[in-house]
């Protein structure tokens, strides 16, 4: 009996002793070899066919072929990309659920609202910024401002007798156009609109007298002669309206304002998972490829790693929302 007992005891023992050994290995990080191994999901927090979609397609088909394994694009729009960047952050942290957007998710939002279902800060981990998507300044064909100083001049004769498109409270244009204001010293009239078509044909009908949208969405018009580039919101002039120049050349540095893409992925993602997806990502932003395409579609194609788009994040936040203290700007 007392064999028996003793028996028993020690299969026991085994048994407990390899489930702590179990536990101990599914604790430890994967090698960054080991990943990955099934599907990964790219969340685009915007419609399909838009800047974001474009990129992220992009993006996606070069990785899938490092790495060997499909990259689905998920999107999920709507909420300002509340929605897309929330199920990002509340996804596994495992490098399987990446996010994909502008700078509206990891800038904007935090700088303008202050109930944010998350902190993109403390719940997402940045991996590379690939490309910005420059704003530009335009006006009607018609218009008699055949350049910027000539359209602040007018401003500043009779504010507020300008009016210019965005796409609401708190948006890329709405934004610009505010720095723009306070650099130059002048008083526009914002108008919202629901997207570029509508207001770039509001623009050439006359509703408006200012347009600021991107490069990608108004240089169709502009190569058509129905609009005008007056200058390029950004800090670098665009590829493919190189004689446009910037707000910066023109004196008005306080004016600039540049929308961008990064890549980042779900806070607590192991360090291992996050080395190898840095790494795989500069080499397809490096890739000549990817870098045409993205310039045919009017974006400049960029790499920036975790540290610097980190650092590009906090002082964006920090001006964005000392402009918005300024100008009033509230977003709900």
């Amino acid at each position: 009996m007392k064999r028996l007992v003793r028996a028993s005891f020690l299969s026991a023992s085994l048994v407990a002793l390899m489930g702590h050994a179990s536990l101990a290995q599914a604790q430890t990080p994967l090698p960054a070899d080991a990943w990955p191994q099934r599907p990964i999901r790219m969340v685009v927090p915007f419609p399909p066919g838009g800047g974001t979609d474009a990129v992220a397609r992009a993006l996606g088909q070069k990785l899938s072929s490092r790495l060997g394994t499909p990259v689905v694009i998920d999107n999920k729009p709507g909420a300002a990309t509340i929605i897309g960047t929330e199920a990002v952050v509340r996804a596994e942290p495992d490098g399987y659920t990446l996010l994909v957007s502008g700078s509206t998710s990891y800038t904007v939002n935090p700088a303008l609202r202050s109930k944010l279902p998350y902190d993109p800060a403390r719940d997402l981990v940045a991996v590379a910024t690939v490309a910005r998507a420059p704003l530009v300044l335009v006006v009607s064909a018609s218009s008699p401002y055949k350049d910027l100083n000539a359209l602040i001049a007018a401003a500043k004769a009779a504010p507020k007798s300008i009016h210019y498109a965005t796409f609401g409270s708190g948006s890329g244009p709405h934004l610009a156009g505010t720095l723009l204001e306070q650099a130059a010293g002048i008083r526009l009239q914002d108008v919202p609109y629901r997207g570029s078509s509508q207001s770039l044909m509001a623009l050439i009908g006359g509703e408006i007298q200012l347009g600021i949208d991107t490069v990608a969405a108004a240089a169709p018009q502009i190569k058509a002669g129905k609009l005008r580039a007056l200058a390029i919101a950004g800090k670098s002039r665009s590829s493919m309206l190189p004689g446009v120049p910037t707000v910066e050349e023109l004196k008005l540095p306080d004016a600039v304002f540049d929308a961008w893409y990064a890549i980042a992925a779900p806070a607590r993602t192991p360090q291992t998972v996050i080395r190898k997806l840095v790494a795989e990502v500069e080499a397809v932003t490096r890739d000549s490829g990817l870098q045409e395409q993205m310039r045919a579609q009017g974006m400049e194609p960029v790499h920036l790693g975790p540290a610097a788009t980190r650092a590009v994040i906090d002082d964006e936040i920090g001006r964005y929302r000392a402009l918005a203290h300024r100008a009033q700007i509230v977003v709900e």
